[in-house]
């Protein structure tokens, strides 16, 4: 007979869901870098960005997915993994790299690397539809954001470059919201705040969706 085997797994030598704490490391940085991209904040003070990338957005997330492999969770681990890997790429970038770059050309070597982020995330996002609908909401409006930023690079448009950090604030809202959900009812113990199953999948307190059946 198979066994279902759920998220709603106990803790792993300890360890708790780290899922909460990748999404909110990812919506915080996704929300600052997209509020400059909006040209909503003076450019000049992009750098702010720099030490959230670092630390939060991509050390943070890089544990989180380390976490995911401890507990099993292959989507968890390879989303926070390679997010938290995109961020500390991006800071070491923007620092070191971007400056020394053809000033004519600079924007294609930005576009190719938005481009493999696009790739990933769209391919990413039809595995996140067996997850539920927060998540997979996430990963719809980070796979936009990522092509029309890649558009914006390669065409050298700043009206495109707007329209890609407003959907990126949406994705960051998504993220926290997703983040919210997870660990609110982790800690309520119930499902308090709806995260939407998808593929008619039950879900947890935790807001995960149940697995399928291992033989």
């Amino acid at each position: 007979m198979s066994t279902p085997v759920t998220t709603e797994r106990p803790p792993v030598d300890g360890i708790a869901d780290p899922g909460p704490l990748g999404l909110a490391a990812f919506a915080a940085t996704t929300f600052v870098l997209s509020s400059f991209n909006a040209h909503l904040i003076d450019q000049n003070l992009l750098t702010v960005v720099l030490p959230l990338a670092l630390f939060y957005g991509g050390l943070m997330q890089l544990l989180a997915g380390m976490w995911e492999f401890k507990k099993g969770n292959t989507f968890g681990a390879t989303a926070f993994g390679s997010y938290g890997a995109f961020w500390l790429s991006y800071a070491a970038y923007v620092k070191f790299v971007v400056g020394d770059l053809p000033p004519d050309t600079a924007n294609q070597a930005t576009g190719l690397y938005l481009l493999i982020w696009a790739i990933f995330t769209v391919y990413m996002t039809v595995a996140a539809l067996r997850t539920n609908a927060a998540l997979f909401a996430v990963f719809v409006a980070l796979s936009a954001t990522f092509i029309v930023l890649t558009v914006a690079e390669f065409d050298k448009s700043v009206t495109i470059t707007k329209v890609g950090g407003w959907i990126g604030l949406v994705t960051a809202v998504f993220a926290w919201y997703a983040s919210f959900a997870v660990v609110t009812n982790s800690t309520w113990k119930r499902a308090v705040v709806p995260v939407l199953p998808l593929s008619g999948l039950p879900v947890g307190r935790r807001g995960g969706p149940v697995e399928e059946p291992h033989s």
